[in-house]
């Protein structure tokens, strides 16, 4: 079998460097085997330790949310990057963020900057979901708990008023407000209970149940 074969069945979802060195004892030089194939372009590393088979080898394109699922803790794609994914926001978004369970944390990579969020672990549960995309499938936020997620991560964010609250969506955003309107309004109360910014929250749901 070659050992392209043997590189395939991973797909396109990160291994770590003991698992692609284990397929190579028939080698004298499994490490040195290992850095060829990174220089041969058959084989990306994202960081030290975590490879990720190249599409050439693969057939698949690579997954910045499946990545970002594996890179880091216990952790979920959300905030700007699940919200552009959505459609929901019009800006291009130049990091990969998270929230977790885990210590927050910025990883710089070869495929780009992944930012994770720590949260609460009774929070972390609320309105996660199974995203899917060319046959690959990675844990996203809900759109409204990306909203959720955006707002208790943004520094100095306290919308005290539904106009300052509309005002944020529409500009500072630029939020899909045609879409606001058909939000479950109750993850936006349920991580008011549990999370941070509860007066922000809740004016977020009061905004979509007035609509």
């Amino acid at each position: 079998m070659s050992m392209e074969i043997n590189l395939k069945q991973f797909g396109n979802v990160p291994v770590n460097a003991d698992v692609i060195t284990s397929l190579l004892k028939g080698y004298n030089a499994p490490l040195q085997k290992l850095m060829n194939m990174e220089r041969q372009g058959d084989l990306i590393r994202i960081k030290r330790g975590i490879y990720v088979v190249a599409p050439k080898i693969s057939g698949k394109k690579l997954s910045s949310g499946l990545i970002a699922n594996h890179l880091y803790g216990r952790s979920y794609v959300s905030m700007q990057t699940a919200l552009r994914e959505y459609g929901l926001i019009p800006e291009r978004v130049f990091s990969i963020k998270s929230m977790t369970t885990e210590r927050s944390r910025r990883i710089a990579t070869t495929l780009g900057e992944f930012v994770y969020v720590q949260c609460p672990p009774k929070y972390y549960s609320i309105g996660v979901t199974i995203y899917t995309e060319e046959g690959v499938s990675y844990m996203i936020a809900s759109p409204e708990k990306a909203l959720c997620d955006l707002v208790i991560s943004t520094p100095n964010l306290n919308l005290r008023f539904l106009t300052s609250t509309e005002q944020y969506l529409e500009e500072d955003i630029r939020f899909d407000m045609d879409a606001l309107k058909k939000m479950n309004s109750s993850i936006f109360r349920e991580c008011a209970q549990i999370g941070r910014k509860k007066t922000s929250l809740l004016n977020i749901a009061k905004l979509i149940e007035k609509k």
